[in-house]
C-alpha cells in the first residue's frame, strides 16, 4: 500500500481542473501541504460549506448560497435591462466590470445543432417569462462571438422582435489591440461597427 495514496488522489482530482494538468495540480498540492495551517485547512473547510451551500438562482442561473442570487433581489438592480450571457463565468466577467448596473440571464449554453441543443434544453423559455413578468426594456444579447453563439442570440431577437429592445455587445477591434494582430473577423466587425469621432 503507497504511503502517498492519498496525497496522489488529490493531485488526480486537482488535475481535473480548468487550467491544471498534472504538473501544475502536482506543485499546487505540494504548496498547500507546506502551508497546510494557512492553506490547506482553511481552503478544506471552506470547499466543503460551498459543497454544501452553493446552488442555481431559481431565477437567472447564477451561482450563489441562496435560491434568489443577491443580484436578482436587489431593487437597485430592476433597471428593466437583461443581459443574457451564456453560462455563470460570462456573467462573472460582466460583473467584475463593474459598469453594468441590471439583471442577468444565465442561459447554459447556446443552440446546437450538431449537439442537439435547442432551445428547451437551455433557459429561453424562461428569458422568454422574464421579459413578460419583469417588466423588462431591454435585452442586451452578451453572447460568444463564435457560430453558435450568434445562432443563439439570433434566434433570441427573433423570438423578441417587436416586444422588447434587443440590443448587443460591441464587437471590433480591443482596447489596446495592434490591427496586425487581430483575425480578419475582428477586423471585418469593427469595420461594420464603426462610429463618428
Amino acid at each position: 500500500m503507497s504511503s502517498t495514496r492519498d496525497i496522489d488522489a488529490l493531485i488526480d482530482l486537482m488535475a481535473r481542473l480548468p487550467g491544471l494538468g498534472p504538473r501544475s495540480a502536482r506543485r499546487a498540492v505540494l504548496h498547500l501541504i507546506r502551508k497546510r495551517a494557512l492553506l490547506l485547512g482553511p481552503l478544506a473547510r471552506q470547499m466543503q460549506l460551498v459543497a454544501d451551500t452553493a446552488r442555481e438562482c431559481l431565477n437567472c442561473g447564477n451561482i450563489g448560497t441562496a435560491d434568489v442570487c443577491d443580484i436578482c433581489s436587489s431593487a437597485k438592480r430592476a433597471t428593466g435591462e437583461l443581459c443574457v450571457v451564456e453560462d455563470v463565468a460570462d456573467l462573472w466577467a460582466m460583473e467584475r466590470s463593474g459598469v453594468f448596473k441590471g439583471r442577468y440571464h444565465v442561459l447554459g449554453g447556446t443552440l446546437s445543432a450538431l449537439d442537439a441543443v435547442g432551445p428547451e434544453e437551455l433557459r429561453i423559455p424562461k428569458l422568454m417569462d422574464r421579459v413578460e413578468s419583469e417588466a423588462v426594456t431591454e435585452v442586451i444579447l452578451a453572447l460568444n462571438a463564435t457560430v453558435d453563439g450568434q445562432t443563439t442570440a439570433h434566434y433570441i431577437a427573433d423570438q423578441l422582435e417587436s416586444r422588447v429592445r434587443v440590443t448587443s455587445l460591441a464587437q471590433g477591434v480591443p482596447i489596446g489591440g495592434e490591427l496586425d494582430y487581430l483575425d480578419d473577423g475582428t477586423i471585418s466587425a469593427a469595420l461594420r461597427a464603426r462610429k463618428e469621432v
